[in-house]
């Protein structure tokens, strides 16, 4: 595991000292695709070895007092070189979004992007919790939903300030269109370290349509 280095489902932590940093990464695998954090390990590679049962106990802190709802986990002790590596096992949660404090204390959803641990926005929050509703929708295209449509088919992505000024539109107005798209699977989201991005599903699902539009030729 370690041969792997630090991955989207993989992490390395030398030493858990603060429960709300380590929640933020446990908010991070649940809100994702899962996965481990190893405790005990530098960034390098290289094993230190956990010092205490104090390690486990800043890691229940954080999944079940700092994130909201809780992240459950699973651990395994591994003896290596004399040394103890504690793995903490994130499922992939169907309870999203977890939140967990950010370095002001508020707390903010979080999700795993190669290595990393990226805030996420409203967007993606509120497709969250339609998809855990079970809630249904139906496509309606409109001046501004068709100019998207049209800008992405020729273009291959957009940014949220981009669509908000091509279209003229409010953001709240924009946003609400976004999540629309996103939940009914038209659109999907590419999240970076530095940005967000808006594209075409490649594996759409067939919509229902509303509206006095359609959908441009080649959706």
């Amino acid at each position: 595991m370690i041969a792997e280095g630090e991955h989207q489902t993989q992490d390395f932590k030398f030493a858990v000292n603060d429960s709300k940093k380590i929640a933020r990464s446990l908010s991070a695998f649940a809100n994702t695709d899962g996965g481990r954090l190893l405790l005990g390990v530098k960034d390098n590679g290289k094993i230190a070895g956990v010092e205490s049962d104090e390690e486990y106990y800043m890691i229940e802190a954080a999944a079940k007092i700092h994130c909201k709802p809780n992240v459950p986990f699973e651990t395994r002790k591994w003896e290596v070189e004399g040394k103890t590596v504690l793995e903490i096992i994130i499922p992939k949660s169907k309870k999203k979004p977890h939140s967990a404090p950010d370095k002001e204390g508020k707390p903010k959803a979080y999700v795993r992007v190669k290595d990393q641990n990226i805030m996420v926005n409203r967007i993606l929050i509120e497709v969250w919790k339609k998809e855990r509703e079970g809630s249904g929708g139906m496509l309606k295209i409109k001046y501004a939903e068709s100019k998207l449509l049209t800008y992405l088919e020729i273009n291959g992505y957009i940014t949220f300030s981009k669509f908000c000024g091509m279209a003229r539109i409010s953001p709240r107005k924009a946003e609400k269109i976004l999540i629309n798209l996103i939940h009914m699977k038209v659109l999907v989201m590419d999240i970076t370290e530095k940005q967000i991005f808006y594209k075409m599903n490649p594996n759409p699902v067939e919509p229902i349509i509303g509206g006095e539009q359609e959908l441009p030729e080649g959706f």
